[in-house]
This record gives structure tokens, sequence and C-alpha cells, in this order.
């Protein structure tokens, strides 16, 4: 099957030339199909590359009409790999970078293949900022359709909220403009209804930032962790100001293994943001504080030296309401155990009072204030995957033990792991109530299931779903047993 779809890709390439792509016979088929995630080894059938929506439309036409199963790349930063599988075509996107800035400067329209530091670049040139995550090499788009959780969040609104337009091919292969519907599910379960090319989103005036990274004391880090937990608390519970995000880790570096917490001021009263800053400070014994008076491309420099551009492993996370002292206690024993390898790190992501009250309709589902744990068992050398994935697993299961009252019912799609088909219990913990809608305008928009390979990939629930209601949609959710009802 392979080797027939591959003649059919040669043949199209022939009639349509301005469409670029890396056949598994060109030097450069390795390094194109690489993703972040290096784990994930296969081999896709070729790497398509357009540069137009137009090109997108006539390779989904043809990939369609051939039966011809496809993905879709951004940034390539999905950590379970999935914008690469075996024998699919991948369409990457990257050459869909355009930056175009609305007259009144409160929204901009970019391109799908954007990541976050080029994007922001160009923003902060324009005296301008918008909400992303802190990983420069990250694509914008699935960065900010599945959730988007970042320095920005607490001031502006989680990734998701940016969102107020949206251009896609659809099944049929045409070009068009999201509608209420349909942009409602991209904001939250992404690119499984059509190839977005394109975004407009919110924008937000900034010239000034504060920000940089207080390291601790961490020669006995689960005490450092857990008192720096009990210090915070304290001073949550007297308000936070919105402008001030926080984002607890811990991370392995030259001088060993470190509790660190990243601080962002995003706001010009640069004043009161120094006084927060010291606030933070006093929380541990400081042994190293960057925060300084930067600018986010500078700043994105700095985050790219902490992160590798490449790992081998998989991610774990919980969502907590509280970081309770049987939750803090938990993590603190983990950290002593944590492998030294500099992929393996742990980071606790905050959503507060601004992203539980969006402005727009989305089917992002986890709206109440939480901290939510990124819980990264990776590793920079293959050697060290497997117990590096083991600890997270051992992390993950410890507080999936803790009080479940204070465990959400809801996980992050973008970190959660998932072994085998996506199932319908697994949907729904990532989207509860608006698990219907979801796979009502999967039928609605996609019924044959062209896009079966993005993410989520939604295909093999749709039969399960529309089965057993008897083909007619009827079904709902009971939100307090997250059981479905099919009406007949």
């Amino acid at each position: 099957m392979a080797e027939l779809d591959l003649m059919a890709l040669e043949g199209f390439l022939k009639t349509h030339p301005e469409i670029k792509c890396t056949l598994p016979s060109s030097p450069q088929y390795l390094e194109d199909k690489k993703v972040f995630l290096l784990s994930r080894m296969v081999n896709p059938l070729a790497i398509a590359h357009p540069e137009t929506a137009e090109q997108v439309s006539v390779l989904v036409q043809f990939l369609r009409s051939n039966g011809m199963k496809f993905t879709v790349r951004g940034g390539g930063h999905n950590l379970q790999g999935l914008s690469i599988e075996e024998g699919a075509l991948t369409i990457d996107m990257r050459a869909f970078t355009s930056v175009d800035i609305a007259a009144d400067r409160e929204t901009a329209t970019v391109g799908a293949g954007i990541l976050q530091e080029e994007l922001c670049r160009t923003l902060w040139d324009n005296g301008l900022a918008t909400s992303t995550g802190s990983i420069p090499s990250v694509g914008y788009l699935g960065w900010a359709m599945y959730g988007g959780y970042g320095p920005f969040s607490s001031n502006w609104g989680l990734g998701v909220d940016q969102i107020v337009a949206a251009t896609l091919v659809d099944a049929n292969g045409a070009i068009v403009k999201a509608d209420d519907n349909l942009l409602k599910v991209i904001r939250g379960a992404g690119g499984a209804f059509g190839v977005i090319v394109d975004i407009s989103i919110k924008l937000y005036p900034l010239t000034s930032l504060l920000t940089g990274i207080i390291f601790y004391d961490s020669q006995d880090i689960n005490k450092t962790f857990c008192d720096y937990n009990v210090k915070y608390q304290e001073i949550c519970m007297l308000g936070l100001p919105k402008q001030l995000s926080l984002q607890q880790m811990v991370v392995n570096g030259p001088p060993g293994r470190v509790f660190a917490v990243a601080f962002t001021w995003s706001s010009e009263n640069i004043e009161e943001g120094g006084r927060w800053c010291d606030k933070i400070a006093s929380l541990g014994a400081v042994i190293t504080n960057t925060v300084e008076l930067t600018t986010i491309p500078n700043w994105y420099a700095g985050n790219a030296t902490l992160i590798p551009p490449s790992m081998y492993g998989s991610f774990r996370t919980h969502s907590v309401r509280e970081m309770t002292q049987e939750v803090t206690e938990c993590i603190g024993r983990a950290l002593e155990n944590m492998p030294k390898d500099p992929g393996t790190m742990l980071s606790i992501h905050q959503l507060r009072t601004l992203s539980e009250t969006p402005a727009s309709p989305s089917v992002f589902a986890t709206r109440e204030s939480h901290f939510m744990l990124e819980i990264v068992g990776c590793a920079t050398k293959t050697e060290n995957a497997e117990r590096s994935e083991q600890w997270a697993v051992d992390v993950w299961e410890d507080v999936r033990k803790t009080n479940a009252n204070n465990l959400l019912d809801r996980t992050y799609i973008s970190l959660a792991y998932v072994d085998g088909p996506l199932q319908l219990d697994t949907l729904t913990k990532y989207f509860g109530g608006h698990t219907c809608n979801i796979l009502t305008t999967k039928k609605n928009y996609d019924p044959e299931n062209v896009f079966g390979l993005t993410v989520p990939r939604l295909g093999n629930l749709l039969y399960v779903f529309f089965a057993i209601g008897g083909g007619t949609g009827n079904v709902t959710l009971n939100t307090d047993t997250d059981n479905f009802i099919f009406e007949s």
C-alpha cells in the first residue's frame, strides 16, 4: 500500500511542481521528519511543504480522492509525536509564518506554522504582545488551540481565549472561514475538523517586561519545595495582581537539581513588579536571581538555553485545586529521586481567576482555578529515557492517590499520555460536557473522517458514539457521573 501511495504522490507532484515535497529518497528526509519527541520512530510517506492555502487545498483534495492518510505538522512539539505517522503524508505548515496586524492594533492574523518566538518578535517590534507559552520553538497554533497555559495567562487569559477567527481547508478541500460552531470547537479541540491555515488573535500593548528566574537553595530540595508552597499559599490568600505570573519548576542544571520559580510581570508599572519580585524571592533562600527588565525576544533567547531541543520519553499530568500539604509532600519526596538527565523536570502552571470566565465560547473544560502539573519523564539520551519515564509514572501515580476532592477530573490534552486509540472516557476527561458537541461537530463537518490523524484523533469514536445512539446524535452527558445517556 505504501508503495502505491508513494507512486500516486509522485504522479501528483509532477502535475503540481509548485508544491515542495521531501520524499524518502531525499537526503533531507531524515531532517524534515524530525520532531521534538525523538521516541516517535516512525517513517511518514513523505513530507509536503505547502506555501499557500491553495496548495493545502489541492493536497487535501488529492489525499481524500485517493483515500490516503495524512498528518499536519506545525512546530512539531506534540508531546506524543502525533504530527508524524507511519506511512502517512505529513503536511508541514512551517512556511505559514505571516503576521498581519490589524489597523486598530487589537488583533493580528497569523500563519498556522509560526513559532512562538517568531510571532512575539514581530509583535514586540510593534509595541505589542499576546498570551504565549515559554518555549520559543513551540508552534503557536498548537499551543493556543488546545488550551495554552503560559506566563501571560493570568493577565490576558489562556491561549485558547485569544482566538477570534480562523481560516481552514475543510474536508472537501475548500478554503473557508470558520463559522461560530466550528470556531468554538477549534478553541480547545484544535485541528480535528480541517487544516487550519491561519487564525486571528487578540493583541495587547506592552513595551516593558520584567522577567527572569529565581533559583533557591536546593540542597534539601524536598524541604525547599514544601516550604515555598506553604508560604506561597499564604500570599495567594491575600490576592495576586493579574500582571504577575509564577511558574514553579525543578530542573537539572550544571550545579545539579534545583528548585526555581519563573517570574513574569507583564505591566508598565515596573516599580510595582520589582516589589513583587522581592516578595517572591523572600519565600526561600535565593542563590541566583536573574529577574531583570528585558524584551520578550531576549526572554525567549534565555529560555531556549534551559530546554533541550529534542528529547526521548513521555509526559504525565495532573491538575489539582490547591497545592495542599499532602500534594507538596508527595511531590517533594519524588523530587529527591528525580533522575539527573537534563530532560527530566517538573513544572507547575497556575490558572487563576481571569481564565475561568472566557469572553468567547470554547470547548476547553478546565476552567476553575487550579495548578496544572507538568511531569516531564524525558531524557536527552535514549539510554536514560526508561528511568525518566518510570519516575514520571511513579509521580503521577502518587499524586493520583492523594485526596480525590483536590484532584480535578479534567486532563490537559497537550500533556496527556494515551496508550492506544483514543477512547470515549479519555475524550471526556479532556472536554467534559463539551464532548457531545465535539463529536457532533466532527460528524457534521468531517463525516468521512478525512482528518483522521489530526489531534485529537476522533474518527474511531464516531461509530461508537453515533451507532450506540442510533445514528441520531441524541446523546447527552451526565456531567456528575461522566456517563453518556443515549436517547432512543
